[in-house]
């Protein structure tokens, strides 16, 4: 048996598993017993029902059917109607015919003309078809349809109108004299009314569309008005037969005027069983006709609620865009619409709002505006169903903006809603471009599939951090991110707002390198040459590229990077190249005409200007590069300045060089002279200096962070040595001036130690900020953080932690608020909700100012909820500039400006930040799908190899001898190849007040010395009176002495009870109202001052209550002039003392290249990425530079050259 099992061949595959689903063939005579289920549902009713109930596709036909033939019922009727003349006889079917005439006179009506008819042959014969098959089939759904109860059936009003208007015809089949008989066959237009409504709902079934209320309301109710005029225009014709004899016509006319209530009363009823029949029918529209009208109303209010549906037809034929959110505002609502239709080309576009909630009174005022109405359309309803997808055409849209509830109390709930409505949107229209907003950034990995996502913690944080360093970057940015045309301020009589809101206007754009009219020149130059050849030529400022063959932004990739055709380009400017008017002047001469021996500036050295009408710049006068004949016979390069800008010649700037000179810039000269500043440890730090080593952090608190190269301790610190205020086992020190910082702390206030506080600390740390300039860090939380956190900050160098609040004075005073310089106040995610909306800042605004009072030379950031509340910022009672800035922001509020508030000195100054402001930045990337990637270089979120990075340099006074903003271009980008993209500039200016005193006038009030010897003073140069010294002028901590220099005297000083009294004696000389007016003024400024002394001891009291020293305490008193303007980030003005004069700051974003520079601006920069030309350089040049960065620290050899 074993032998012939071997020799059978296995079967094929197929057929084992023919075997396999079939049962081995042996067993198939077993007992076996063959269910079959449904076996109801194979009935013949079952059957039937399937057929004309059931099946949707099925019953649709039949419905469709049936009210064809009830159609087709009433105008066999009309037929009937015009084919019949009562006047020819009238009688039974082969009964002989009688004639009648009506008399008016008679009250005896003659009921035969209304009994009977004419019927001709063959339309009684079609009629009689007709009947039938209605008969039938009415029968047969009455049998499906039967659930028990026949009397509930045969009592339904279509029921009973079947057979009113069929039974008869199946009779006079067998009773030939009723052939003629009258049959009210015109009640059919009832029964195709109803078969009308069962069809458009099994029509909707059939195609699996959602049901539209509001269609099928008004289909019903134009079909009960078209039913009750026909019904009555018939029923008046019929029974007038016995009257006047109406036409249909004169019969219709008569319905309408009597239910339009207008009633000429030229045709009236004669025979009261018409006109019972009129008043049947008022009766039975005034019942019917307001219930209908109810019902469409109340579903049109609830279609205005919901929004409808949009078009298909628009949808297919004009572009569309949807935004979704959770609950709209109008301040959202009108951000996104003012920046998406800034630009030209998406005018013709549509809007879809797409909400879960009812629509606010305040956006619905909004969209009745014919300027929004017939282009944003609402609908209310959730993105996670399909047919709210579907309503809003979801697959045909351009693009889909799905927003996060920022005001929401628990922003991880907002961010998880977010995430699930960008899922569903991508599973329902996967082709439609998804621009996402997420709050948290530990959740930006689940939309990673989004076209763009811009994370809201990442960039606050980081433009926070930023802001410490670099001054106003948030409004830097804010402005850069918005659309404007440059045209605010340009009515004011200030010449700051005028040169500040042109500069406003600056935004990013792209051009193709070869396209270009303002680049194509510098085809295969350095990107440094045709970044200051475009600025000076056209006043464009060129700060990155992208290859064709690469994706990555590259910000200022530095003079060796030559430029290709191919490139991309992007810039900064009023507007792009294609909408940009050139006009050529030619010059007298050419270049080399010019060039003379005795000349020591020509006008221009450049052949043609090229000058863009709409930026108004003009061509810069650049030195002669040619050596005066005294100078010798070398004129090879032009010698560069002096530190302190004199020598034996005037200082001259280098020209920029068409490429790269390799033995003019080392590759790594940046690299090695930052390493030398910050590797020598000076004489005050002594061998006890930490070093720090440059690279990756090790753990990243969230998913998706870039990596980015910091300087980081050589171990990391236990979790105790984060701690500020108490010690531990490894250090005692238990506040900030223990630990004896070298330089300002900054201080950052927060609820929660949340992941995107993480972004607040990498650029502070990154690698090409020197050691010298690393600040401490100090986190002001209320609740303590996490160990995960905790872990992510541990590896970098003076970061430390605080448990505490922002309104606590203890808490402020023991993070070390005296010594630090900027302090950052985050706004509380739990103050973000409020009852009233604008009131969420409140709270944050008054916490901000008071600090500001205890400490006036502190500079503070502070972000708001809402972007009008920054206002509040500098509130200050009676003040005629505050009140024109709030004139000028409505004036331009009204002229359509999107960046209204940007007047406002705290947004000027960058002292005040909302991240709504960035919303902008999404919506722009919708036409600038760039946007988001430079923003994030620029942030330094993102680092991508060879991009450079932003920031701040500062003009001193030897820096002066450079001129105007373009030479200071030649000059960077010749020497150190850095980009300057605008400045950030403060300066002097008086405020004009409404109050009575005047500073000035003060000033100008002297007390003879001999009454007054102990208040001798010599005015300062900002009018205050400044003393020659005083107590409290200098720190430890790099404040200005208060010595024998003027410029250093204090700006506001105390006044002595005896200086006091002896200006009371001295006052009766002072005759008349300007002695009287002259003594209150002085009494309101002791008065003003002993104010701010009971501030300054209130701050002493609780530094010695707590134990800390006071000598680093600065108050008021200590404030000079030069303090002030020496601190150009400080944005607030002084209180109501000494604001009467006072410093305010702004932004120029690339200002024209003839705009003079003054002392104290700050320039951002955009600095090229050293290691980038560290790792392009060739081995040779790499070692060398290698060597000379081991003289300084081996150590960080390594790292540096990654």
């Amino acid at each position: 048996m074993s032998d012939l099992d071997s020799e059978v061949l296995p079967l094929p595959p197929r057929y084992r598993f023919r075997d396999l689903l079939l049962g081995d063939q042996y067993f198939q005579n077993d007992d076996r017993v063959q269910v079959e289920f449904y076996v109801n549902e194979n009935t013949f009713k079952e059957r039937l029902k399937l057929f004309f109930i059931k099946n949707q596709r099925s019953s649709l036909r039949i419905r469709l059917f049936n009210f064809s033939l009830k159609l087709l019922t009433c105008l066999l009727y009309i037929v009937r109607v015009l084919l019949d003349d009562p006047a020819l006889g009238i009688g039974c079917w082969g009964c002989p015919k009688q004639t009648y005439t009506f008399n008016e006179s008679s009250s005896e009506i003659n009921w035969a003309p209304i009994l009977w008819v004419e019927r001709k042959l063959a339309l009684w014969v079609i009629q009689v078809i007709v009947a039938i098959i209605s008969f039938l089939e009415t029968m047969l759904l009455i049998y499906l349809s039967y659930k028990g109860n026949i009397w509930e059936q045969i009592f339904q009003v279509s029921f009973v109108l079947e057979m009113i208007t069929t039974l008869p015809f199946i009779i006079t089949i067998f009773w030939a004299p009723l052939r003629n008989l009258f049959i009210p066959v015109f009640l059919n237009c009832w029964l195709a009314k109803h078969a009308l409504e069962n069809m458009i709902n099994d029509f909707h079934r059939a195609i699996l569309r959602t049901q539209s209320a509001m269609f099928n309301q008004v289909l019903i109710l134009f079909c009960t008005l078209l039913c009750l005029l026909f019904t009555g225009t018939c029923g008046i014709q019929h029974l007038e037969r016995a009257g006047e004899n109406l036409s249909l016509l004169t019969s219709f006319y008569f319905c309408i005027v009597t239910f339009s209530t207008v009633g000429y009363g030229d045709v009236t009823p004669k025979i009261w069983p018409s006109q019972l029949l009129v008043v049947i029918m008022i009766c039975v529209a005034l019942v019917v006709l307001p219930l209908q009208f109810e019902e469409l109303v109340y579903l049109w209010m609830e279609r205005q609620k919901s929004g409808g549906n949009y078009s298909r037809h628009r949808a297919q034929t004009e572009k569309h865009v949807i935004l979704c959110v959770s609950s709209l505002k109008i301040d959202l609502l009108m951000d996104f619409l003012n920046e998406f239709y800034a630009h030209p080309r998406l005018q013709d576009y549509y809007v879809v709002i797409l909400c879960p909630t009812e629509m606010d009174i305040q956006v619905r005022r909004v969209l009745q505006i014919p300027l929004w109405s017939q282009r944003v359309i609402y609908l209310q309803g959730s993105a996670l169903k399909d047919q709210d997808l579907m309503r809003a055409k979801m697959d045909n849209g351009e693009a889909c903006f799905i927003l996060s509830s920022r005001n929401e109390v628990d922003r991880t709930a907002a961010d998880h809603q977010t995430i699930l409505r960008a899922w569903a949107v991508k599973d329902f229209a996967p082709n439609c471009p998804l621009y996402v907003q997420i709050l948290k950034p530990e959740n930006k990995f689940h939309v990673k599939f989004a076209d763009h996502v811009v994370c809201e913690e990442e960039c606050k944080y980081a433009m926070l951090a930023l802001n410490c360093i670099c001054p106003a970057t948030s409004t830097l940015i804010t402005l850069l991110v918005h659309t404007s045309r440059g045209q605010e301020g340009q009515e004011s009589p200030e010449q700051w707002q005028r040169m500040y809101g042109r500069c406003s206007g600056n935004e990013v754009y792209h051009v193709r390198m070869g396209d270009s009219k303002f680049f194509r020149e510098y085809q295969g130059k350095s990107f440094t040459y045709a970044a200051f050849h475009a600025h000076k030529k056209y006043g464009v400022c060129l700060i990155g590229l992208k290859r064709e063959d690469n994706k990555s932004i590259l910000l200022n990739p530095g003079p060796r990077h030559t430029l290709a055709a191919s490139d991309t380009c992007f810039y900064i400017n009023i507007t792009k190249e294609e909408n940009s008017a050139f006009t050529f002047k030619q010059e007298e001469t050419r270049r080399r005409g010019l060039a003379g021996p005795g000349r020591g500036r020509g006008s221009s050295h450049l052949p043609v200007h090229s000058i863009i009408a709409s930026v108004g710049t003009v061509a810069i006068d650049l030195q002669n590069t040619e050596c005066p004949p005294a100078q010798g016979g070398e004129c090879g390069k032009l010698a560069l300045p002096t530190e302190n800008g004199s020598g034996s010649r005037r200082p001259s700037i280098a020209p920029v060089l068409e490429l790269a000179d390799s033995s003019a810039l080392l590759p790594c000269d940046l690299l090695s002279d930052q390493s030398e500043d910050e590797m020598t440890p000076s004489e005050d730090e002594g061998l006890s200096a930490v070093e720090y080593v440059k690279g990756y952090p090790p753990n990243s608190p969230y998913i998706g962070s870039s990596p980015t190269l910091c300087h980081l301790l050589p171990v990391k610190a236990p979790f105790c040595c984060l701690r500020l205020d108490k010690g531990c086992k490894h250090n005692s020190f238990e506040d900030a001036k223990a630990y004896g910082f070298k330089n300002k702390l900054i201080i950052v206030s927060a609820e929660t130690a949340g992941n995107g506080l993480y972004n607040f600390i990498v650029p502070l740390r990154a690698y090409y900020r020197s050691r010298r300039e690393l600040n401490p860090i100090v986190l002001l939380l209320d609740n303590k953080p996490d160990p995960h956190f905790l872990e992510a900050i541990c590896c970098f160098p003076m970061v430390y932690y605080m448990e505490g609040s922002v309104d606590n004075l203890d808490s402020l005073l023991q993070c070390g608020i005296i010594y630090a310089d900027n302090l950052v106040v985050v706004d509380k995610e739990s103050t973000m909700s409020a009852e009233e909306d604008y009131m969420a800042d409140a709270k944050t605004i008054v916490n901000v100012q008071t600090m500001f009072r205890l400490f006036p030379s502190l500079s503070i950031t502070t972000e708001l909820t809402h972007p009008s509340n920054m206002r509040f910022m500098q509130f200050r009672a009676k003040d005629s500039y505050s009140l024109a800035l709030s004139k000028l922001e409505k004036r331009e509020r009204e002229n359509g400006s999107n960046l209204a508030f940007m007047f406002r000195l705290p947004f000027a100054a960058g002292r005040v930040f909302s991240i709504s402001m960035l919303d902008t930045l999404l919506y722009q990337s919708f036409v600038k799908d760039y946007m988001i990637s430079i923003t994030r270089l620029l942030l330094g979120l993102d680092t991508t190899p060879g991009s450079g990075y932003l920031c701040a340099m500062k003009i001193t006074e030897g820096d002066l001898w450079i001129g105007t903003y373009g030479r200071l271009f030649q000059k960077l980008c010749s020497s150190s190849a850095e980009i300057p993209i605008g400045v950030y500039r403060t300066q002097s200016h008086v405020f004009a007040t409404s109050e009575p005193h005047d500073l000035r006038v003060q000033s100008q009030i002297s007390v003879s010395a001999d009454d007054c010897e102990d208040t001798r003073e010599v005015k300062g140069p900002w009018g205050a009176r400044a003393g020659t010294g005083g107590t409290g002028g200098s720190s430890m901590h790099g404040r200005h002495s208060v010595g024998g220099d003027p410029a250093e005297h204090p700006l506001l000083r105390r006044k002595s009870l005896q200086w006091a009294r002896k200006l009371s004696r001295k006052s009766p000389k002072h005759a008349g109202k300007a002695a009287a007016e002259w003594i209150s003024q002085q009494r309101l400024s002791l008065c003003q001052r002993s104010e701010r002394q009971e501030l300054s001891e209130l701050v002493k009291n609780r530094m010695k209550h707590l134990g800390l020293p006071t000598t680093g305490y600065e108050d008021v008193a200590n404030l000079t002039a030069s303090d002030v303007m020496n601190r150009v980030n400080l944005g607030y003005l002084q209180d109501e003392m000494n604001d009467h004069q006072n410093t305010l700051s702004y932004v120029l974003i690339n200002p024209p290249p003839d705009t003079r520079l003054e002392p104290h601006d700050i320039v951002y920069l955009i600095r090229c990425d050293p290691l980038a030309h560290v790792a392009s350089s060739s081995p040779s040049r790499k070692s060398s530079c290698s060597n000379k960065l081991s003289s300084c620290n081996p150590e960080t050899r390594g790292e540096t050259q990654l």
